[in-house]
């Protein structure tokens, strides 16, 4: 068994709080998710000690005092390279979730756009709606990058998804371009 200090760093949350409200469990709950804290059993969470997940682990704490809680915060690492390496990979897993369902989406839109041109719906108003969901991909594959600190396999395929998108979305914005009404007086 290898004893060589291994390299990440953690950031371990303990956290208690009361039963009641409920709504202070969710505030936290939903804060450590947002972050992309691993969450290890109940009230305990982790994210590698990296100023990515800093603000979160701050936020997770403050509401817990707000609330009446408890939280502890510890510096950790794995006792072994193997410790270590096993939970890299169960936080790596975590955001392999995360691109699984953003690709998901990716999907998703790309059934929209082909539905809206198989329909010849080309509007502005469509158009608009369709950047919008765009733009939410984009959002989101930002926050999953920052989150994503170790490298998930899916890492390349998100963005060549997102690029795919981008690509079918300004297809779609030319042929709501040339399906709308156009005077000669005005250039377009």
């Amino acid at each position: 068994m290898a004893t060589a200090e291994p390299q990440t760093r953690w950031l371990v949350l303990v956290i208690k709080l009361p039963a009641e409200p409920s709504r202070h469990r969710v505030a936290v709950w939903r804060e450590l998710r947002k972050v992309g804290a691993l969450s290890l059993g109940q009230g305990v969470w982790a994210v590698p000690d990296v100023p990515t997940f800093a603000d979160g682990a701050r936020r997770a704490v403050e509401l817990t005092d707000a609330a009446g809680g408890r939280a502890v915060t510890l510096r950790a690492a794995g006792r072994s390279v193997e410790d270590a390496a096993r939970f890299e990979a169960m936080f790596t897993a975590a955001r392999s979730a995360d691109w699984a369902e953003f690709l998901a989406d990716c999907g998703k839109f790309e059934q929209e756009i082909a539905k809206e041109i198989r329909q010849a719906k080309f509007t502005p108003a469509e158009l608009e709606e369709e950047e919008q969901s765009l733009e939410r991909l984009r959002r989101w594959h930002q926050d999953l990058s920052t989150r994503d600190v170790f490298g998930a396999p899916e890492t390349a395929e998100a963005a060549a998804r997102l690029a795919h998108c981008t690509e079918i979305c300004e297809d779609y914005a030319e042929r709501v371009f040339t399906a709308l009404p156009h005077s000669a007086e005005d250039g377009t």
